[in-house]
């Protein structure tokens, strides 16, 4: 992990003297061949350049120079105004004198995609842990090559705020492609087939990485569980650490043009699942501020079934999945999309399903329902209304706002308790048509208090939705 900070700074060094050496305008690794510009908006572009000195940005799609001056340390920025996304390849002539030329420019939509291993999984799988379908999508990456586009910031961390990242933007081949980010792959496949134009991940994940980590500093200040001294820090596992790839891995990708966030973390915050919620909120919110275009679309992954075996872990994922949905209601413009039924049983003890595409593509229809105005796309998950007790069984009334239930056999996943606050396996759930309520039992409970969904580490359902979307885990009670 020493190697990792070092690159941080040796890049933060470099950077900083390429500022006053006299060469050429120095672009961001950001602003560079193959990106994707954000479509009918005001794009920046940046980089830097000898302090004080002129530099003129003229895109290829209308010809017009922009003009904008760096500043004291070198840096500038110019908003460009971007036309509507389509296929066609442009370039960007940047000059302080000495011109360079930005090529294979494309316009649509860019998404950054952030958070820990889940969304950080490439197509190429981890160790023990395959992505379903991943080297289909390697092999026929090529096809995407004229609509996708990848940065994928490398895993760094820095203990102060950098400005660059040793990356590139890169087109699809089955050479590029092993290292994306499946659900990212797939939710820019289906947004590009949806919306027909060309879709730009901004890929930052680190796995394990805590909501502390992509949180600065002075707010980590207000937190009393935070240590900030490097020796504490240090005594951490690296993925745990806070701030640091706030500062090596967000920071320096800020300025770039946006159109929202995709978020899927939780996982290392189970065991202070207390906290989350506002910590989410407050982190989302100074990540808007840093990007400093509004409330963009925030839309996140609740965490998946896993069977976590750390005896400070071990059964608070549900509560951290309602704190997760906790941080949405907290959340301006913002979105969740539950994965309960995405998970096999022999995943158990895989924090890391593999079937990230229908992940990819339900977060992906979540983005078009709710940003782009596409609403023949479902995204209402079924959810918990109300619940009464009735002739030994408890009657759970379902708002799904979507062609009601989909199931009236098999249905799994709910546990049912008496006052003795013991949960036993529901050994009967069926649909009462006439009131539209499931009516919930077992024999081991005559007399029932609660009844739950869903709400263990690893308790996959089997409840949808019309739109076949599941059910969100859910308790009647507050027991602990």
């Amino acid at each position: 992990m020493k190697s990792i900070l070092t690159a941080a700074i040796a890049a933060a060094a470099l950077l900083s003297v390429g500022a006053d050496c006299g060469a050429m305008v120095r672009l961001s690794p950001m602003i560079g061949d193959n990106m994707v510009l954000q479509q009918k908006e005001y794009a920046r572009i940046f980089g830097y350049a000898d302090p004080g000195s002129k530099v003129e940005i003229t895109p290829s799609w209308d010809g017009k120079p922009r003009t904008a001056y760096a500043d004291r340390t070198g840096w500038w920025c110019e908003a460009v105004e971007t036309p509507a996304g389509n296929f066609e390849p442009y370039s960007i002539t940047i000059s302080d004198g000495e011109p360079l030329t930005v090529s294979n420019v494309l316009i649509g939509e860019v998404w950054l995609a952030s958070g820990q291993s889940n969304m950080q999984m490439p197509l190429k799988g981890y160790p023990g842990c395959c992505t379903l379908g991943g080297y289909d999508e390697v092999a026929s990456a090529r096809n995407e090559a004229g609509r996708v586009r990848f940065f994928t910031v490398p895993l760094t961390q820095s203990y102060t705020p950098v400005d660059t990242v040793d990356a590139t933007w890169t087109v699809p081949s089955p050479e590029t492609a092993p290292e994306y980010s499946a659900l990212a792959w797939h939710f820019a496949k289906r947004m590009a087939d949806v919306l027909d134009v060309p879709v730009g991940i901004v890929s930052a994940a680190y796995g394990g990485a805590k909501v502390e980590s992509w949180t600065p500093r002075e707010m980590l200040m207000n937190y009393p569980d935070v240590s900030l001294d490097p020796k504490d820090i240090e005594s951490l596992v690296h993925y745990h650490r806070p701030m640091l790839m706030y500062n090596a891995m967000f920071y320096p990708i800020r300025d770039y043009t946006y159109k929202g966030i995709l978020w899927y973390q939780g996982c290392s915050n189970v065991s202070t699942y207390e906290t989350y919620a506002g910590r989410l909120a407050a982190m989302v919110k100074r990540w808007r501020d840093d990007i400093a275009i509004g409330d963009i679309p925030f839309y996140a992954v609740e965490i998946a079934p896993y069977q976590y075996d750390n005896p400070s872990e071990t059964g608070k994922s549900p509560l951290l999945r309602e704190a997760q949905w906790k941080a949405i209601e907290m959340i301006p413009n913002s979105g969740m999309i539950c994965i309960n039924d995405l998970v096999e049983p022999y995943e158990r003890f895989n924090i890391h399903p593999g079937n990230k595409e229908a992940v990819g593509k339900r977060l992906c229809d979540l983005a078009l329902n709710k940003t782009y105005g596409k609403k023949q796309f479902p995204v209402e998950h079924p959810r918990y209304k109300s619940h009464r007790f009735k002739d030994g069984a408890a009657w759970v009334a379902i708002d799904s706002p979507c062609d009601g239930i989909c199931r009236n056999y098999d249905i799994r996943g709910f546990e049912i308790a008496g006052a003795d606050k013991v949960f036993h396996p529901a050994d009967s759930v069926w649909n009462h048509w006439q009131t539209n309520e499931l009516v919930v039992s077992s024999k081991a409970v005559p007399e029932p208090a609660a009844v739950r969904y869903c709400w263990r580490d690893f308790l996959p359902g089997t409840l949808h939705g019309g739109n076949y979307l599941p059910l969100i885990p859910f308790r009647t009670d507050d027991w602990e």
